[in-house]
C-alpha cells in the first residue's frame, strides 16, 4: 500500500484510508452509545425497583414514626393532655422523638446482596480483599462522610457530643416504634397510617 504522503500515491489509496479511519471512529462511537445506553437503561430499572422496594417504604415508615413522635411530644406538651403521670410521659415521648431523629437511610438500608455477589464476579484482581465488598461503594462513601459529620458535631461547642455508641439499626427503630405504640396506648390514643 502506497503512503498517503507520498506525492506519486493514488488518491484511491488516500480515499480507501480516509474511509478506513472514519468507518473505525464511527464503529468505536457507536459501540460506546450502545454501552452507555444500555447501562443507563438498566441504571433506570435498578433505581426504580431499589426506589419503589426499599428506599420509599423505609422512608415513609420511618417518616410516619417520626411525625407520630413529634405529634405525641406536642399533644402530652398541651393543656389537651390531663393525664396524671404527664411529666413522664412526655420524657418517653421525647426520648422516642430523639431516637427516631438521629436515624439515617444508610442505617436501616439492608445490604445488596445481588449487587455485592455482581460486584464480586467482576472484580479485576481475585485476590482483592472480600471485606472491601461488604457493601455499595456509594453507600460506604456516605457511611464516611456521615461519620466524619459525627465527629465534627462533637467538636462544635454549642452541640452536645454524639454517642460513641454504634449507630441505630432497624431493630433499634422497631424498639422505638414498640414504645411509642405502647405510650399511644397509655394515653388511649389510636393512630391511623391511613
Amino acid at each position: 500500500m502506497d503512503s498517503p504522503w507520498d506525492d506519486a500515491a493514488d488518491p484511491q489509496t488516500s480515499t480507501d484510508i480516509e474511509w478506513t479511519k472514519i468507518s473505525s471512529e464511527f464503529t468505536t462511537v457507536g459501540y460506546r452509545e450502545g454501552i452507555t445506553a444500555g447501562k443507563e437503561s438498566a441504571l433506570q430499572e435498578g433505581f426504580d425497583a431499589g426506589f419503589a422496594t426499599v428506599g420509599a417504604p423505609l422512608g415513609r415508615e420511618i417518616g410516619f414514626l417520626r411525625g407520630t413522635a413529634s405529634a405525641l411530644v406536642a399533644f402530652i406538651n398541651s393543656s389537651a393532655c390531663q393525664h396524671p403521670k404527664k411529666d413522664e410521659l412526655l420524657a418517653e415521648a421525647r426520648a422516642i422523638a430523639t431516637g427516631l431523629a438521629v436515624v439515617r437511610f444508610t442505617d436501616v438500608v439492608p445490604r445488596d446482596l445481588e449487587a455485592e455477589a455482581h460486584a464480586r464476579e467482576h472484580l479485576a484482581d481475585e485476590d482483592a480483599d472480600d471485606d472491601a465488598m461488604d457493601e455499595n461503594e456509594d453507600l460506604a462513601d456516605k457511611r464516611k462522610m456521615e461519620r466524619l459529620e459525627d465527629m465534627l458535631a462533637g467538636l462544635s461547642a454549642e452541640v452536645e457530643a454524639p454517642d460513641k455508641t454504634a449507630r441505630p439499626t432497624l431493630d433499634d427503630v422497631h424498639v422505638l416504634e414498640g414504645r411509642l405504640q405502647a405510650l399511644n396506648a397509655q394515653l388511649g390514643l389510636v393512630v391511623n397510617r391511613s
